[in-house]
């Protein structure tokens, strides 16, 4: 069996050890592979491979979070007092009361009957918080033993890999995430999810690979860019970029109810500095260089976590307005986040690391013990340890005392969907251990939630920016679509007349019930209303009809009726803070002498008129061919070469568009900062000129700029 498969070498275990422990006990290890080599003599896997080949790699997995010896010996025999005719007292007279105590310990943790189910949860916790109480290394063994079984777990039987799955997800992945060891989490929850989601997870990779054919190697662009202006300011960093495993994305996805074309932060940077101090410089570079999201920077440098944990959060809008999440600290800081607990018996050249940062293990578990071991009843004592173990979740209660489980940063109103749809709905107010709070408030755990509703009450659409969870979006939308169906049935039926009148038609009952049978809804008037809630193009509709009419070559579509949904005798232009498209979802403002003003839907300065809602018009743009008279303006950085601009000028000409202005931003040595202002037909003419541009060598960085402050120039009385 062995000359089928090769056993890892003893000398190359060693050799990996050596080269964070010059003094380990080279001897002791050779003796503890043989033992082990000879206990599970004739033992063999599911996969055919020898018994031993298993305790092997654990002791290779925990070499690299450089561990001492007395760990590395037990992963070697971790199974022998379990599976072998070894004893306690045979481990203890070869290799030391230590290494017989945490063998022991591991077989112990490993007959432990941990079951997935949620009754069982609280039982699963108490043994595993009671096997960590006398030696962490106890479930840092476990982790890795769990971390290489998953890796190899192809050779069980099927229901035996949905099994072990589970019980990874639910209990292990978790635990090693507490103990802040994020990377092995990350890696369990993705391979468990490989097993139980095999589909989703394929699904995310495909789009992985067409999002890179798309937009090139986005992470090393911005690691470039990153580097360039820590260069500038004199900050000595480490940048490394990485894309998110497929099932922290696919969990985002499930969280905020949205498919991957719309998720934003799907990549993550870290930063590495020197000390302390240049992680804040480094802050403050990101943060002058692209735009911070509200709302999600966090300083656990000031306020470390109980494992440890030491780092800067934020997250930026980078290129093309995609955010991505930014980690920022020191070597030391990294060290104990990548090895979070474990880092207190990490090794470097040969002597146990002195890192100011790491926590001790006794402090630690006894900090959790006191937390509960007050906690008799099983209940209590699992939401007590949720509260701790599951740090991406919210538990809250209701005024009765029920626990309702939440994604983090949820709000009372995803609180109320959460208890009943009809409960949301009515939601008019909230209040939080008793306060009066309002409905964006983010919960945190172990508040006490209570909703206040009043009938009558309809949802609102700027319900849809409060909410998180994917349960109080969709009820939500729906209630929307119900409540304004009659107004988009309306603007539907113009949008249909336009289309259908642009390729010499006449939009007939006749014709938009055979539209709406070939797109297989219900009746005409469900037809019209996604028309105008925009959910269907007035494209699709015409084409559902008449698939062999196209709209002739050079039939633009008059300035004049670029916009549907005006009145009669109604003017109107563009806002020159957001320069809407055609394309794009807008809506007008009407203001007094001055018509209507056209803003994009996600214009920040329509923010100025949520107070007023009959100033707000529905509008469209019409279907068709727009002439290119639609001013852009186009924050472009590019190289200071001679010839440099004269080229991106010809190349923009040559993309049919027409440049109107141009002004110097910033003027540096090697690079120049222009605004450059453009006509453009549509919103599809844009995307096709950003790439060009982009993809032109000297384009350092392109996107498209928009000026909130500009707002002022069209704000007016009613």
């Amino acid at each position: 069996m062995e000359d089928r498969f090769e056993l890892f070498p003893v000398d190359e275990l060693v050799e990996r050890i050596l080269t964070y422990n010059p003094k380990t006990n080279e001897k002791l290890i050779r003796e503890a592979y043989d033992f082990g080599r000879e206990m599970h003599e004739g033992q063999t896997r599911h996969s055919g491979e020898p018994y031993f080949s298993h305790p092997i790699e654990v002791a290779c997995i925990l070499t690299e979070q450089h561990l001492d010896d007395a760990t590395i010996i037990t992963a070697l025999l971790h199974d022998t007092i379990e599976d072998t005719k070894a004893s306690y007292s045979e481990v203890a007279t070869r290799f030391g009361d230590e290494v017989a105590m945490l063998v022991d310990g591991v077989t112990k943790l490993t007959n432990l009957q941990l079951s997935s189910s949620e009754t069982k949860q609280a039982e699963n916790f108490r043994k595993l918080f009671m096997a960590m109480s006398k030696d962490l290394r106890v479930i840092l063994v476990k982790l890795a033993d769990r971390l290489h079984n998953i890796r190899t777990i192809k050779a069980m039987r099927p229901e035996k890999q949905v099994q072990k799955a589970r019980e990874t997800m639910d209990i292990f992945a978790p635990l090693a995430g507490r103990m802040g060891m994020q990377w092995m989490r990350e890696e369990l929850e993705d391979l468990a999810f490989k097993v139980l989601n095999p589909e989703g997870r394929a699904s995310i990779m495909r789009r992985f690979i067409t999002l890179q054919k798309e937009t090139g190697d986005v992470i090393q662009r911005i690691t470039n860019d990153m580097r360039l202006e820590f260069a500038e300011l004199g900050i000595e960093a480490e940048v490394f970029g990485r894309a998110k495993k497929p099932y922290s994305i696919w969990r985002k996805m499930q969280a905020k109810d949205q498919g991957f074309s719309r998720l934003s932060d799907i990549y993550g940077f870290r930063i590495i500095t020197k000390n302390e101090v240049d992680c804040y410089r480094a802050l403050g570079a990101i943060h002058l260089r692209w735009r911070a999201v509200p709302g999600r920077f966090k300083d656990y440098i000031s306020q470390p976590k109980s494992n440890g944990y030491r780092s800067i959060h934020t997250t930026v809008s980078g290129r093309n307005g995609r955010r991505v999440e930014v980690q920022i600290r020191t070597q030391q800081m990294h060290d104990v986040a990548e090895s979070g607990v474990a880092a207190h018996w990490s090794y470097k050249d040969g002597v146990r690391g002195e890192n100011p940062f790491a926590v001790d293990p006794g402090k630690w578990i006894n900090t959790l013990a006191e937390q509960f071991s007050a906690e008799d009843d099983h209940d209590e004592f699992l939401e007590a340890v949720k509260l701790e173990m599951y740090s991406d979740k919210v538990f809250c209660f209701t005024p009765k005392g029920e626990v309702v489980k939440l994604p983090r940063g949820a709000t009372p109103l995803d609180f109320a969907y959460a208890i009943h749809t009809r409960i949301g709905h009515a939601c008019v107010g909230a209040k939080i251990d008793h306060m009066r709070v309002p409905l964006w408030t983010r919960i945190k755990n172990g508040q006490s939630v209570e909703i206040i509703t009043a009938e009558g009450q309809a949802p609102q659409a700027t319900w849809l920016d409060i909410a998180t969870t994917g349960k109080a979006r969709s009820a939500i939308r729906r209630a929307l679509r119900e409540v304004d169906k009659e107004r988009f049935i309306k603007l539907g039926r113009e949008l249909a007349r336009a289309a259908f009148e642009h390729v010499g038609k006449k939009a007939t009952d006749k014709a938009l019930d055979m539209a709406a049978q070939t797109l297989r809804l219900e009746d005409r008037d469900e037809l019209l209303a996604r028309m105008g809630s925009a959910e269907l193009t007035a494209y699709e509709v015409v084409q559902a009809v008449y698939p062999d009419l196209v709209p002739e070559e050079g039939d633009e579509v008059a300035s004049d009726r670029a916009v549907i949904g005006l009145s009669e005798g109604q003017s109107f232009h563009r806002a020159p803070c957001c320069q809407p498209l055609p394309g794009e979802r807008i809506v007008g403002i009407t203001y007094r002498g001055q018509g209507v003003v056209v803003h994009a839907i996600d214009c920040e300065s329509l923010s100025n008129y949520e107070e007023q809602p009959d100033r707000w018009i529905d509008l469209h743009w019409s279907s068709g061919k727009h002439k290119a008279v639609y001013t852009v303006m186009l924050n472009i950085t590019i190289g200071n070469d001679a010839g440099v601009l004269g080229r991106i000028c010809t190349l923009i000409g040559e993309n049919k568009a027409n440049i109107s202005d141009l002004e110097f931003v910033d003027r540096k040595p090697d690079f120049y900062r222009l605004l450059v202002h453009v006509d453009l037909r549509d919103a599809e003419h844009l995307h096709s000129l950003m790439m060009a541009l982009a993809a032109e060598s000297d384009v350092a960085e392109i996107e498209r700029y928009r000026d909130p402050s500009l707002a002022k120039v069209s704000a007016g009385s009613k």
